[in-house]
């Protein structure tokens, strides 16, 4: 099962990883993460450690604001 604070996450990276025009391949690329992480991230399934999570973050050029919305 999905928990919210997953699925509200991952809604985000999807939000902003569509806002800066990116694939699946170049956040995980500029994140040094697999595509397949970004994927279970963006379906909620996985939660990030604070250091991918600050990777993820600086590759989408965004706030901790924007990237936690709703949390």
């Amino acid at each position: 099962m999905v928990s919210p604070k997953k699925k509200t996450f991952g809604q985000n990276v999807y939000r902003l990883r569509n806002k800066a025009e990116m694939t699946q391949e170049m956040l995980a690329e500029r994140a040094d993460i697999s595509r397949r992480y970004v994927q279970m991230i963006e379906a909620g399934r996985y939660s990030p450690t604070i250091e991918v999570a600050s990777r993820i973050r600086t590759a989408l050029k965004a706030s901790w604001d924007e990237l936690l919305r709703g949390m």
